[in-house]
């Protein structure tokens, strides 16, 4: 490979960002306005600007920042960020001190680089907003894949089983805080698994299922790992100097003020919505609930009953076939309706009216969890506290759905209901759980990564198949790299590539975590090899999501964080929904794992709450008991906060009162009879205070420590004369 190749295939020419203009559906003079207003909105800020031929009706427009207004911008907000208790240390006042002594990390060039980008012109910035706006024709801003370290940290994680501090930080440093602290998450979660899963191989072995130690011990590793988790965000928050970072918000575009008011603090003048209003419209969530749970549990419940009424009463013809009914009818509708809903959501945080772009995403998180509780959880819940316990009273009434079946049948007989004999299946709850925790988690990762890969390669084929056609009939558009200049063209073909990338969002591998946290939390006393299960899976998703991230997708926009955000409060939950639900699982299932089977006769309504009020009330007083000495651990980075506090100080008293502002007086001058006889005349010539004549005994600090010493010299031989 030539050098000049090589260079185009791991470098990037210092580009910064590449903005994909895209015009296909506006008018010549249309799109020629825009793309000047575009142009000279970037200048204004700046940047210096290249332009490329995109392909597809479509312009690349590549910048770079190198500008004095850069550097000015990113002073600024560390002196910000100081300002806000985010940086410990202050900046240095010489701003080229500053950038030098601190160094720029690229997570920080890139995320500071598109501030300028899309900030208001009013704060600084050009404004652009992909999709939005006067800029409907700005298709994506994106950083570019740094190829080299790419290739190295794919091949430094595949050999390894644990990640180090120096690891996150790479991604941190080169991905931005938010993504470091996914992965950091995952790689915590990771390690924490190893004593669940050895514990619960030893349960699997010698207790089997539904043991109550077991599920003393999984419930203390929750608590323990969540606990741990919240100290952990606060070290690596200072570790990466974003501690705090959260309360410097960034206002929304798309926010509606409906008065101007006053700061009395700041006497600046802000746009603010009144609270009551935005808590009147919150209150909409409550029927959002509703709706979304009788819609998604409706259906669920509805393919739940028609799976039972067919695996366990019909016996007719294609049985092998028709158990699947409900299968197609989850993987087809609850998509559809999920995304409906998903919709809904959108609408309602739309409607909320949020301020900050940080509390829409947080109120949006939390709408998206209602969502996926339903549907990752409500089957096996059903299965645990329905049918086990209240199936012999319902199957009789499943005859509803014999219309399922009824084109299959060869008699009415087969669709009859067994009035007696019928018995519930005891390890049907078992195996729903191993379907989630081992055959979903494999559908998810082939899902997520492999079958992203073979649709862009099977785009691509299409492409250029459709090229050819094109070609063949003589009606093919000009290749958008028939004027690339020999040096850039393997460079602009790899931009170009990566134009067409989709966009990656670490909020969907996030939740991805927090809802297998919640399957290992709430079930897995049924199944003790859930924890083995996610063991193996994790280590294979750290791998994955790193080459998701730099094979199939574009380079993410670093962005920053203190935590994980409102994740943090759904772990929470889930564990303190565990220790009720695995309560509950222990004492119906501690008749030989059998259950109920399938009549509530056996089941002593006071013992069961009995359980869950112990369990949970144990769980609040150990939680406390773990969080107070989990805040007694070392933290480093808390050790390196207090370090920084102390030089700030130390360098305040410095430049207020010189350097020997720490250091010991200087001592008086030595007592004499000369230097006596000048204290006598001197106090003869004004009148002197007892105040004065007390404080003039003693001439500094020496003398005073001669004066002590000497006392306790005659003090202590009189007392060794006493005791002589």
């Amino acid at each position: 490979m030539s050098n000049a190749k090589a260079n185009a295939l791991h470098g990037n020419l210092d580009v910064d960002y590449v903005i994909v203009y895209r015009f296909t559906d506006a008018g010549k003079s249309e799109a020629q306005a825009e793309f000047e207003k575009l142009i000279q909105a970037l200048a204004r800020v700046g940047l210096t600007i290249e332009v490329r031929n995109g392909g597809d009706c479509s312009v690349l427009i590549l910048v770079k920042a190198d500008s004095q207004q850069f550097n000015n911008e990113v002073y600024r907000s560390r002196v910000k960020d100081w300002l806000y208790g985010v940086r410990a240390a202050q900046p240095d006042k010489e701003a080229h001190n500053s950038l030098t002594t601190l160094q720029m990390t690229e997570a920080e060039r890139y995320r500071m680089v598109h501030q300028m980008i899309t900030m208001p012109r009013e704060e600084g910035g050009a404004g652009v907003t992909p999709k939005q706006g006067q800029w409907k024709n700005v298709e994506s801003v994106f950083p570019l894949h740094d190829h080299k370290f790419n290739k190295e940290w794919i091949k430094q994680w595949s050999t390894k089983t644990f990640l180090k501090a120096d690891d996150l930080d790479m991604i941190r440093n080169h991905l931005g805080e938010k993504i470091g602290f996914y992965f950091a998450f995952t790689q915590s979660y990771f390690a924490f698994l190893l004593f669940p899963a050895a514990f619960g191989f030893a349960s699997w072995v010698l207790l089997g299922h539904f043991s109550p130690v077991y599920a003393v011990v999984n419930g203390l590793w929750c608590i323990t790992f969540v606990e741990y988790w919240k100290h952990q965000e606060v070290d690596l928050g200072v570790r990466w100097n974003v501690k705090g970072v959260s309360s410097i918000q960034e206002k929304r575009k798309e926010f509606k003020h409906e008065k101007e008011v006053k700061d009395p603090i700041t006497g600046e003048t802000v746009q603010v919505f009144p609270a009551t209003k935005r808590l009147s419209r919150q209150l909409l969530q409550i029927p959002f609930a509703i709706v979304a749970c009788t819609a998604l549990g409706g259906l669920i419940a509805t393919c739940f009953g028609i799976e039972i009424f067919l695996s366990e009463v019909y016996n007719g013809p294609l049985k092998s076939y028709l158990v699947f009914t409900p299968t197609v009818i989850l993987t087809t509708m609850v998509p559809t309706l999920t995304t409906l809903l998903t919709g809904f959501a959108t609408q309602l945080n739309d409607y909320e009216n949020w301020e900050t772009t940080e509390s829409y995403k947080d109120s949006m998180t939390q709408k998206i969890f209602i969502l996926n509780f339903i549907t990752s959880y409500l089957p096996i819940f059903l299965t645990a506290f329905v049918y086990v316990p209240f199936g012999s009273l319902i199957v009789p009434y499943l005859d509803i759905f014999k219309l399922t079946a009824r084109p299959f049948a060869e008699s009415e007989k087969q669709l009859t209901i067994p009035q007696t004999g019928f018995e519930i299946n005891p390890s049907r709850l078992r195996k729903q759980v191993i379907y989630f925790t081992v055959t979903a988690q494999i559908v998810n990762f082939m899902l997520e990564t492999i079958l992203p890969y073979v649709k862009r390669q099977g785009f691509i084929k299409y492409k250029d198949m459709k090229v050819e056609r094109a070609a063949r009939k003589g009606g093919a558009a000009p290749n958008a790299a028939a004027n690339d200049l020999p040096e850039e063209a393997e460079f602009l073909k790899r931009v170009r590539q990566e134009a067409e990338l989709d966009v990656y969002d670490v909020t969907s591998d996030l939740r991805e975590m927090i809802v297998q946290y919640g399957y290992l939390a709430l079930f897995s006393v049924v199944w003790p090899l859930v924890p083995v299960s996610f063991l193996i899976n994790n280590w294979i998703e750290l791998r994955s999501d790193a080459v998701k991230i730099c094979v199939e997708m574009q380079r993410p926009t670093p962005e920053r964080a203190d935590s994980i955000g409102p994740w943090l409060d759904s772990l929470g939950f889930l564990t303190w929904l565990g220790s009720i639900t695995t309560a509950a699982l222990v004492y119906l299932f501690s008749n030989d794992d059998l259950g109920p089977d399938g009549t509530p006769a056996a089941i002593q309504g006071w013992a069961l709450l009995l359980a869950i009020f112990f369990s949970e009330h144990i769980y609040l007083l150990v939680r406390q008991s773990v969080s107070f000495a989990i805040s007694k651990l070392e933290s480093p980075g808390m050790a390196k906060e207090n370090a920084e506090r102390f030089l700030v100080r130390k360098r305040y008293l410095q430049e207020s009162l010189g350097d020997d502002a720490l250091d010991l007086a200087p001592s008086g001058a030595p007592i004499t009879r000369k230097s006596l006889e000048e204290d006598a005349r001197l106090s003869s010539l004004h009148d002197s205070t007892p105040n004065d004549r007390f404080w003039s005994r003693q001439r500094g600090w020496q003398e005073s420590l001669k004066v002590g010493t000497g006392l306790i010299d005659r003090m202590a031989q009189v007392d060794g004369k006493k005791a002589q």
